[in-house]
């Protein structure tokens, strides 16, 4: 058990690093503005990191004796700041609620009156889909919130799930840089996609949307989720189309890109190597279903053990991205991250010198309390001495159940930031 206590101290280490280099509190400052705008200057945000990203932003101003400036950002519960200017409101993800709806609202009317030589700050972050709601014209706030529920059950992929959400929206897909329009807009963005598309990263409410309706339709129906003619007839007319590349709209506009996956990975890498493992990033972006996901890192982890490709021990492997998980059981708890690493933990069937973690960023996997887990050799043992099958578990969707009977959870709280999820598997000689 000593070992296990040993390596659990690494994975969290690394896990830490990985959230340390995203947080916003350590590089708004480097995104500022070199000068304050003739005009207003006017902070809005969304998504799970917006309330810190706003607290610092606000801070980096005021000590640049910029003048004034006021705002309002939309995070998720549990994720606010406390800010001196720029009003915070929290709301439901991953499904939208009233008050994500009524401080959009808000938002819309702040931006709308802004002129060319007003600066429009978008501070935005992944959860920011679910925050920033506003359908379009026919569109029943209830029934968007029953589609994306849907997607979600469904498995769908959070590319396809946002450009459902684009063509539902008067703010996702840059049709809020068409309300700013002609101000000027500087979006600074923490991304949670895998491949950091601007266009994906909360659904792009400042860049350009060149995905078209009938690829929203094409999703719909294959997943084959309920809607009515009204939802179908809106995704198969022209009003559901947002602003392209080259549209006016977006001739004022800056994108940066302040913290990624990737760079995470990279330091997470680099804290490996101190600790005498040979880091492997395998990917920044890996998709696909976290049972499979599971199967395919215990793969690679035992060819690594049995013949040394593509690395020798001692080695960790890191990979980022975001799975999906088609819900079996609704009455199962656990996140993707748990799903993923029960899967891997079966797959490995208790092979030596293996230690693993999973967690989502955000502190968040899915809709329960921890960040993700932890696993080790004897696990399936443990498990089984409680009298848990983990197969079943896994088929049940209960992964926070096995997990936390095995005292093997990752609870951090919401570390206000987001780059997605994080792996590590660490294998010893």
């Amino acid at each position: 058990m000593h070992k296990n206590k040993f390596y659990k101290n690494i994975l969290i280490n690394l896990f830490k690093e990985a959230v340390r280099v995203a947080d916003p509190s350590d590089i708004i400052a480097d995104y500022l503005p070199k000068a304050p705008p003739k005009g207003r200057t006017v902070v809005i945000g969304a998504g799970k990191a917006s309330a810190k990203m706003a607290k610092s932003f606000e801070h980096n101003w005021i000590k640049m004796a910029y003048g004034n400036i006021e705002g309002l950002v939309i995070t998720r519960y549990g994720h606010g700041e406390k800010c001196r200017y720029i009003e915070v409101v929290e709301a439901s993800h991953p499904v939208p609620d009233e008050k994500g709806l009524k401080a959009t609202a808000k938002i819309i009317k702040l931006v709308s009156k802004l002129n060319s030589e007003d600066l429009l700050i978008f501070l935005v972050s992944g959860g920011g889909s679910a925050l920033l709601t506003a359908p379009k014209k026919g569109v029943l706030f209830n029934e968007k919130q029953d589609i994306t529920s849907a997607l979600l059950v469904a498995g769908a992929s959070i590319s396809e799930i946002n450009c459902v959400r684009k063509h539902l929206s008067i703010v996702k897909g840059g049709n809020l840089a068409a309300i700013a329009y002609p101000a000027n807009i500087l979006t600074l963005a923490i991304s949670d996609v895998p491949g950091d598309d601007p266009s994906i990263i909360a659904s792009g409410p400042t860049f350009p949307d060149d995905t078209y309706s009938y690829e929203a339709k094409e999703i719909i129906k294959k997943y084959n989720i309920k809607c009515s003619n009204r939802v179908i007839d809106i995704l198969g007319s022209s009003i559901a189309e947002n602003p392209k590349s080259g549209d006016e709209v977006f001739s004022k506009a800056t994108y940066k890109l302040i913290a990624c996956p990737q760079r995470s990975l990279v330091s997470a890498a680099k804290l490996a190597k101190l600790n005498n493992y040979k880091p492997l990033i395998l990917s920044d972006s890996i998709e696909g279903e976290a049972n499979d996901v599971g199967i395919v890192h215990a793969a690679i982890a035992k060819q690594v053990l049995n013949y040394g490709q593509p690395g020798k021990p001692p080695l960790c492997i890191l990979s980022g991205g975001e799975t999906t998980v088609k819900i079996n059981n609704f009455k199962g708890r656990g996140g993707r991250n748990s799903q993923f690493l029960l899967s891997l933990c079966i797959s490995l069937n208790s092979e030596k010198n293996i230690y693993a973690i999973a967690c989502d960023t955000d502190g968040i996997d899915g809709l329960e309390s921890n960040a993700g887990s932890l696993i080790y050799p004897n696990t399936l043992e443990r498990g089984i001495k409680l009298g848990m099958d983990a197969k079943d578990y896994l088929n049940r969707n209960d992964s926070y159940s096995y997990f936390s009977k095995l005292n093997d959870l990752v609870i951090t709280g919401p570390t206000k930031t987001n780059v997605n999820d994080f792996r590590a598997l660490i294998i010893s000689n």
